[in-house]
């Protein structure tokens, strides 16, 4: 029998600075046409923030909890709520305090069709997604994501390891040049099929 988890992983910290830094984008997004263009070519600004607050706002609190989203969330159309970043701010701290209870760590999480996987590796994808999505709307919206150094290199870890069965369900698109020395998050963004030098 696995011993109950008492402590936190040391990809909380990860989490929470990946949330900092997506409430800042969100709040900087403001303001900007929600049909202005995004890296993610098929979707407009307006897809890309409901998808982006559904999954890494929501979702990632539903994760922690084993609920699921309610079909009323799934429909929302959150970007054209005059507060959505602050609204998405908050929605990150309550999915956040879900992740702070050591027992959201344990066992498996369902993400549908019968298939789980383990908390921790659900934790690791949502990260991902909080922050490679963030890139997406800074890039759209004329900013930058800023995270830490360990977070970069978690996030990069999990493209990494991952990044082929995305793009199998064409979550990402064909990688590109990665060179070694690169920083960390530029590496992420390559590798997720990403220009670092995208504009609108």
């Amino acid at each position: 029998m696995t011993p109950p988890i008492t402590t936190l992983p040391a990809l909380y910290p990860c989490l929470a600075d990946a949330a900092r830094a997506a409430a800042a984008v969100a709040r900087g997004a403001a303001g900007t046409p929600l049909d202005a263009p995004t890296p993610t070519t098929d979707w407009d600004l307006r897809t890309l923030v409901d998808h982006w607050v559904l999954y890494t706002g929501h979702g990632l609190e539903q994760r922690a909890r084993r609920t699921d989203l309610p079909e009323e969330l799934v429909a929302r159309d959150f970007a054209a709520e005059p507060d959505w970043p602050q609204r998405y701010a908050e929605q990150l701290d309550r999915a956040l305090a879900a992740w702070r209870d050591p027992a959201a760590w344990q066992g498996d999480v369902d993400f549908g069709g019968g298939s789980t996987m383990p908390a921790a590796e659900i934790a690791r994808m949502n990260l991902a997604e909080l922050v490679l999505h963030g890139w997406d709307v800074a890039a759209a919206t004329g900013q930058v994501v800023e995270v830490g150094d360990e977070t970069a290199a978690a996030v990069l870890a999990v493209v990494d390891q991952y990044a082929e069965m995305f793009r199998e369900y064409a979550g990402f698109a064909d990688s590109l040049p990665v060179d070694d020395g690169l920083p960390p998050l530029e590496r992420a963004l390559r590798l997720s099929g990403r220009d670092p030098h995208w504009r609108p």
